[in-house]
C-alpha cells in the first residue's frame, strides 16, 4: 500500500487497554497522546456520550468496553477500555473475551483490535498476578492479536530498593542514585517475570513505566515495543506514523524499511518515490518536496502539520 495513503485508508490505530481501577491507564493514554486532557467517549454508532451520562453509567456500575475514547490531541489512535475483571467477575470477562474474538474476525483491518496493552500496578501489596490475571493469559485465545504487559507505577518498587539498600548499610544519598537500577535488577529475577515465563498463552512482552504521573514521564519504550510486536507492515507504518511522542522511532523505521532499498539509486525519479515513501513514516507530514539543485544534490522540503 502506498505509505502516504495508510492513514487515509485504514484510519485509527485500535487498541485495547485492560487493567483494575487506580492501574494508571488514562494517564498512560494521556501521556501516549501528549496531552493533560481527558478523552472524549463515543458509542459503537460513532456518536459522542455526553459526559454527564457517562458518570451516571458508572455509578450504577455499567460500563460498555465498544465504548471508543479518544483523544483530540491524535486521533488517530482509538482506544476501549477494560475497567478489569474484578470489577464485574465473570460478566467482565465474558464480555472481554467476547470482544476481543469478535474483533479478531473483522475482515476489515480498520475495525480490527490492533494490540492489547495489560496495564498491572506495582504499587499494591501484593505486587502480583491476581486470579484475574492468571485467567485471562490461560483462558482467553487473543489469537494474533499482541499483548504486550504493562507494569505501571513501577516507581513503587523504587521505594523498596531505597529501603533495602539502606539496611544494607548504604548512604542515604548513594540509595537515592542506585534505587531504580537496584530495582530493575530484582525485578528482573522476581516472580512477576517468572509468572510470565510459565503462562499457557504468555504475552509478545513487558514493559517497566515509572513516574507517568509526572511531567516529561518518558513513554517512549511503550512506543517503541508496541511497534516491535507488530508482524504486520501496514500495521506497523500506521502505528509509529500515528504516535507523535518518539521521532527517533520514525527515523528508524523509515530507514530500516525504505532507504536501504534505495542506496544504489541515482535518478531523480528514484530519489522521489524513496521521500514519498520515507516521508510516510512520519507523523504530520502534509507535503513533502524534492528539489533538484544540481546533479547529485537535493533538498528536501518538508511542509509538516499537525494532525
Amino acid at each position: 500500500m502506498d505509505p502516504s495513503r495508510i492513514r487515509e485508508k485504514i484510519g485509527r490505530f485500535r487498541i485495547l487497554i485492560i487493567g483494575r481501577a487506580n492501574a494508571g491507564k488514562t494517564t498512560i493514554l494521556q501521556k501516549v497522546c501528549n496531552t493533560s486532557d481527558n478523552p472524549e467517549i463515543y458509542n459503537s454508532a460513532g456518536q459522542k456520550i455526553d459526559p454527564a451520562v457517562l458518570a451516571a453509567s458508572r455509578e450504577r456500575g455499567e460500563h460498555d468496553i465498544e465504548n471508543e475514547m479518544i483523544f483530540k490531541s491524535n486521533p488517530g489512535f482509538v482506544f476501549h477500555d477494560s475497567r478489569g475483571f474484578e470489577a464485574g467477575g465473570e460478566s467482565e470477562f465474558n464480555k472481554v473475551k467476547a470482544f476481543i474474538t469478535r474483533r479478531s474476525k473483522e475482515t476489515k483491518i480498520t475495525n480490527q483490535l490492533h494490540v492489547i496493552w495489560y496495564c498491572i500496578p506495582m504499587d499494591e501489596a501484593s505486587r502480583s498476578f491476581t486470579a484475574a490475571e492468571n485467567k485471562f493469559f490461560s483462558q482467553c485465545d487473543t489469537g494474533t492479536i499482541p499483548v504486550i504487559i504493562l507494569f505501571t507505577k513501577f516507581d513503587a518498587l523504587y521505594d523498596v530498593a531505597f529501603k533495602q539498600l539502606k539496611k544494607n548499610g548504604t548512604p542515604r544519598k548513594d540509595a537515592t542514585t542506585l534505587a531504580p537500577q537496584h530495582a530493575e535488577e530484582s525485578f528482573a529475577n522476581g516472580p512477576q517475570l517468572q509468572f510470565l515465563n510459565n503462562l499457557p498463552r504468555p504475552p509478545k512482552c513487558h514493559v517497566c513505566l515509572p513516574d507517568m504521573n509526572k511531567d516529561g514521564a518518558d513513554c517512549r519504550p511503550l512506543i517503541e515495543r508496541t511497534a516491535e510486536t507488530l508482524d504486520n507492515e501496514v500495521l506497523e507504518q500506521l502505528f509509529v506514523s500515528t504516535q507523535q511522542s518518539n521521532l527517533e522511532l520514525c527515523m528508524k523505521y523509515a530507514i530500516e524499511r525504505t532507504l536501504r532499498r534505495y542506496t544504489e539509486t541515482t535518478t531523480s525519479k528514484d530519489h522521489q518515490e524513496m521521500i514519498a515513501i520515507l516521508g510516510g513514516w512520519f507523523p504530520h507530514i502534509s507535503t513533502v518536496r524534492l528539489l533538484m539543485l544540481r546533479p547529485r544534490a537535493m533538498l528536501i522540503q518538508v511542509v509538516s502539520r499537525r494532525s
